[in-house]
């Protein structure tokens, strides 16, 4: 299985720079159900894991 792109994905720059834009907006939408942002995520230490839930504000216990 090859690594993740999450943490270098194009949409959640856009996300970091700037929160409102539009595909700002979209990848936010997109990471509440994308199979590869939960692997991403699951696949982290608990501290990284629970500093880009605070990060992205997250529901508690989604990443979990």
């Amino acid at each position: 299985m090859s690594e993740s792109s999450c943490a270098t994905c194009a949409l959640r720059a856009k996300y970091d720079a700037n929160p409102r834009s539009l595909l700002g907006r979209v990848w936010r939408w997109h990471a509440n159900f994308c199979p590869g942002w939960r692997g991403h995520m699951r696949s982290l230490p608990d501290d990284d894991r629970r500093a880009l839930v605070e990060r992205y504000s997250f529901p508690k216990g989604k990443f979990d």
